[in-house]
């Protein structure tokens, strides 16, 4: 059992919150919205004021924030945590944010005497509520056998990227693909669909043939292929179409720092900013199905 601050209760770090208290966990909870904040309460966690009061005498501090700025301000900002965290305290920040500024926090951490690492996840809302994430992890070896067992109780798969960066960087990488593959397969079926295929079983064709894929077995854009995904239920829930964009620019603005080519990421980017301009940001990514379609 151990005594974790988790800031940031949002559609993700709620039920991984959650979660951590089911294990047995002691909870100093803090965000900017009041109605997590009391659900939270109601099962065991200890509402703080504000961020500074979380992070008392805590063996871990959890951030699951929704972008570098918001992670940066907090612990580096005018009332910045890593002036106030204890040397003994482990710090591990979940959110999705781009490798300089994981890096920069990763730096002035080390210059603080505080062990900091990143630990973005994949899995969704469904993975955070059933406590089957995959976890990220960019630290030393030491740190992440310090933290492993901690992440198990939201976790499912827990993986050692690298050092400092490389969970965010992995994170980048997977949801790249993930936003070609979810295009691509959205592409392919609305030709078939526009050539008199009926989607059910063009799908069912693919799935035991080369182009084979995780979208088109588990989380098919297709209305009414598969049960229980966003797609059959008016793309409510799942990933919205604007977090998937957020998280292709971060991949986007690795590219560019690496100078490592990635056109066919660019190429989806480009695609999923479209359809956000056009007022679909807000339904999930596989929404991006209906920009190939012939109406």
């Amino acid at each position: 059992m151990a005594k974790i601050a988790f800031i940031g209760l949002g559609n993700m770090g709620e039920p991984m919150a959650v979660n951590l208290i089911k294990a047995g966990h002691i909870l100093n909870i803090f965000d900017l919205v009041d109605a997590p904040l009391k659900r939270l309460e109601k099962i065991g966690a200890s509402i703080c004021l504000n961020a500074k009061q979380s992070v008392e005498n805590v063996d871990f501090v959890i951030s699951m924030l929704p972008a570098g700025k918001h992670v940066e301000g907090l612990y580096l900002g005018e009332e910045g945590l890593l002036n106030y965290i204890s040397k003994e305290t482990l710090v591990i920040d979940c959110s999705t944010i781009d490798v300089s500024t994981t890096k920069k926090l990763s730096f002035e951490a080390i210059n603080k005497g505080i062990s900091m690492l990143d630990a973005p996840v994949s899995g969704g809302v469904n993975g955070a509520i059933a406590g089957t994430l995959s976890f990220m992890v960019g630290s030393s070896k030491e740190m992440f056998t310090l933290v492993e067992t901690l992440l198990q109780d939201m976790g499912q798969n827990i993986f050692h990227a690298g050092n400092a960066g490389s969970g965010q960087m992995a994170k980048a990488c997977n949801n790249m693909l993930l936003g070609i593959l979810m295009a691509g397969t959205s592409e392919a079926l609305q030709l078939g669909i526009a050539n008199g295929l009926d989607p059910k079983v063009l799908s069912e064709i693919m799935i035991k043939s080369s182009s084979r894929n995780w979208t088109l077995e588990v989380y098919n854009p297709c209305p009414d292929v598969l049960e229980n995904v966003p797609s059959s239920n008016n793309y409510e829930g799942g990933f919205a179409l604007d977090l998937m964009l957020k998280d292709m620019n971060l991949a986007m603005k690795a590219s560019i720092e690496s100078n490592s080519p990635t056109p066919l990421g660019a190429i989806s980017r480009n695609l999923y900013s479209q359809y956000s301009n056009e007022g679909n940001g807000g339904k999930d990514f596989s929404n991006i199905f209906n920009l190939f379609s012939q109406n």
